[in-house]
């Protein structure tokens, strides 16, 4: 069924964090601490299946020429709602989240997705790959910051007051910005021998990287 496949396909085939790499940005600002990292998906998830939904059924009415102005317009609209939204019910994650809530307009996942896959499909598989993309970006920032919250303070804070001590020797390193680099390198080079592993024991050749990512997609190209 293909609604099943789009959904599924943003968590693990097409990970945008871990398999397309795209959004370094807030991956690596925001995920020092759970709570952060879940806030951030949210809001991006609510941002995709939105945008993607209305350009999909006006991809037959923008014109070619200013298709991108009209993406980002609508992506900033959506924007705006989720940072009201935000700043009404939950005005301390707004806080700490700052300046990278606004900046998801310019956040390539929510701009790829609307020219890649939203304005060449309908809508209901357009919701489809929203919710499967961002809950796959979702996936990868809070597994992210899971790690460098608990290396970094010990704890590991879901939401508001749910906090837990997981251990008392803490390494600041990891909430730093350097860490992030750290940690997200550690764990895509996890990921790669995992996979290289699984294609050896399968009789396959080692899994090349995706060329979906920010070089390879239909606006880079259209620079050059």
């Amino acid at each position: 069924m293909r609604f099943l496949s789009e959904l599924t396909r943003g968590i693990i085939r097409e990970n945008p964090t871990f398999r397309l790499v795209l959004g370094m940005c807030p991956t690596l600002a925001t995920t020092s601490s759970l709570e952060n990292g879940l806030g951030m998906g949210v809001a991006a998830t609510f941002v995709l299946v939105g945008s993607n939904a209305v350009i999909s059924a006006l991809r037959n009415v923008i014109p070619a020429k200013v298709r991108i102005p009209c993406y980002v317009v609508v992506i900033a609209t959506f924007v705006t709602v989720i940072d009201l939204l935000m700043q009404a019910f939950t005005p301390a994650l707004a806080a700490s989240l700052g300046i990278f809530i606004p900046l998801i307009v310019v956040n390539c996942i929510i701009l790829g997705r609307a020219e890649a896959f939203a304005a060449k499909n309908a809508v209901w598989y357009s919701v489809a790959d929203g919710i499967g993309m961002g809950a796959g970006f979702t996936l990868a920032l809070a597994i992210i910051a899971s790690v460098r919250e608990i290396i970094g303070n010990g704890t590991l804070t879901i939401w508001g007051d749910w906090a837990y001590r997981i251990q008392p020797n803490t390494l600041t390193l990891a909430i730093l910005p350097a860490g992030g680099f750290i940690t997200l390198g550690c764990i895509l080079a996890l990921i790669n021998h995992v996979q290289a592993r699984a294609a050896a024991a399968s009789g396959k050749a080692a899994p090349v990287p995706l060329e979906l990512d920010c070089r390879h997609c239909v606006i880079c190209r259209l620079a050059k």
